[in-house]
């Protein structure tokens, strides 16, 4: 009977075309989910990484012609801003650096709510209970040591206002880095550390630079001893042969999760979903671990050379404080910093 059905209709000009022509295309739809279009992604992760995210992604779903906009976390929300303003948000995916941003974004009602079909394999911890955004990934800062300059490296963050590291450590700026503006807002209100500890650190020449990689770049260079850098960044530069050593301070560590989201206004939300989904998903988060990430799934394991969550003291801080004191900390670190 199939046959007969496929005889007649391939004998008709009009469903030719239909039947016969397009049995490739209607099997790759039926792969894809009849998912394509443009998604425009706005994230804050290294562009090489943006890169092989896209590329996996687009080996499951070929139709889809994802655009990246990559920056500092602070300019790529200062990015969604302008365009809210202007009445046209064009990001339809955002992921960067912490769920602070996130918060602030949920409040503005740019984000859209998705339970993600993946959810149910990240801790619920990391995963917003409007199901606005969802953590991606482990991210902890760490002390980045340049091994030629220093031999015997301190597991404390005090070595940066020691004297004898005066004017020998770099830093990233919270005026530009998400995962910076974390890391001063959570470290400002630790008892043993607190805002003295920023003061003490402005009184020894701390270098601010703008983002992760420039801090990196100093320390591998040999410019700098010491920086405050995410330790996937750290740890990729030390198995690309840089006298890097990752130093997790005993006094504890800040941690992002790179939460992701789906933009209220997308213009293309099927693809949207599918996106958040990939990146959640068991091929995604092993992808992440590939790239040198902690996974956020617990089932996939860490790479080699980064300290499981459960093995470190984490720095933190409640959520809603956090928020309502980002702009605040700003500040009072530029006036600190002079920047």
């Amino acid at each position: 009977m199939k046959k007969n059905w496929l005889l007649n209709a391939c004998l008709v000009p009009v469903l030719l075309l239909s039947a016969c022509g397009t049995e490739s295309s209607s099997g790759e739809e039926r792969k894809q989910g009849g998912v394509g279009g443009t998604l425009e992604f706005y994230t804050s992760q290294p562009d090489e990484d943006v890169t092989k995210l896209i590329e996996g992604f687009n080996k499951k779903y070929p139709d889809v012609e994802v655009k990246a906009f990559r920056s500092g976390t602070e300019e790529v929300v200062g990015k969604v801003q302008a365009e809210k303003r202007a009445g046209d948000v064009k990001a339809d995916v955002m992921l960067v650096a912490d769920s602070v941003t996130f918060e602030k974004l949920k409040e503005q009602d740019l984000l859209l709510s998705y339970k993600s079909k993946e959810i149910e394999h990240i801790p619920d911890d990391f995963v917003d209970d409007d199901y606005m955004y969802t953590g991606t990934k482990m991210m902890a800062t760490v002390l980045a040591v340049n091994t030629t300059n220093v031999k015997e490296p301190k597991e404390t963050w005090s070595v940066l206002t020691d004297k004898k590291t005066k004017g020998k450590a770099v830093m990233p700026s919270p005026l530009y880095s998400g995962a910076a503006d974390y890391n001063v807002g959570v470290m400002s209100r630790q008892k043993k550390l607190n805002w003295n500890f920023f003061d003490e650190l402005k009184k020894n020449d701390m270098t601010v630079v703008q983002g992760n990689g420039a801090a990196l770049k100093a320390v591998a260079s040999g410019q700098k001893d010491y920086g405050l850098v995410v330790d996937y960044l750290a740890l990729r530069a030390k198995k690309e042969g840089s006298p890097i050593e990752l130093i997790y301070p005993k006094e504890g560590v800040p941690v992002i999760t790179e939460p992701v989201g789906i933009m209220e206004g997308t213009k293309n939300e099927k693809a949207a979903k599918a996106f958040v989904d990939y990146i959640l998903s068991e091929e995604g988060q092993k992808l992440s671990a590939n790239l040198g990430y902690a996974p956020i799934r617990q089932e996939i394991e860490a790479p080699d050379g980064l300290k499981s969550m459960e093995s470190i003291q984490i720095l933190d801080s409640p959520l809603s404080e956090l928020y309502k004191s980002r702009e605040e900390d700003k500040e009072r670190f530029k006036r600190i910093f002079g920047n």
